[in-house]
């Protein structure tokens, strides 16, 4: 009689240490959380949204006014750089979460009609105009495949760290 006996103990460690990793994921959610900020900054700098649309240009009216108060503009959510840099993200054991917590980061985001905010002392609406939604925080389809590498390698990592 033949007898075959296969060891695969060191698949069970493997395992373990897989088990263990996923308990803290924080590395790979900060290295996730990173990628995102700098991929929605460089659409910042680009005009683009995740989804590869282009913002919505300025008014007529918005430039005007830029013009007479002499502000310097670029393209819109970038005059100065303060929202794009106000972008952070903030990772832990189970999740990524990223933003931004700048005045006017929601407006951009989701857009907001006139007088939405009420009237100024003055009587002037707030906003003085429709402003149209500018979304800048997201995934696009190649930030989901780089998110997955990104998993990816990582899971390859604590496997390879298996006793």
């Amino acid at each position: 009689m033949i007898k075959t006996e296969i060891n695969v103990e060191w698949a069970e460690a493997a395992l373990v240490a897989l088990s263990r990793s996923l308990t803290d994921m924080t590395p790979v959610m900060e290295k996730i959380g990173e990628a995102l900020v700098d991929r929605n900054q460089q659409g910042m700098l680009a005009g683009e949204s995740p989804d590869g649309s282009f913002y919505a240009p300025r008014s007529p009216v918005t430039i005007a006014r830029y013009q007479r108060l002499k502000m310097s503009y670029g393209l819109p959510l970038d005059v100065q750089g303060d929202m794009r840099n106000d972008i952070f993200h903030q990772a832990d054991a189970t999740e990524v979460n990223w933003g931004s917590n700048a005045i006017q980061a929601a407006v951009m985001q989701f857009g907001a009609v006139k007088g939405a905010f009420g009237t100024a002392p003055n009587g002037s609406s707030i906003p003085w105009g429709t402003i149209p939604a500018r979304p800048f925080i997201g995934v696009s389809a190649e930030d989901q495949v780089h998110i997955l590498d990104l998993l990816e390698k990582w899971l390859e990592g604590a496997a390879d760290n298996a006793p």
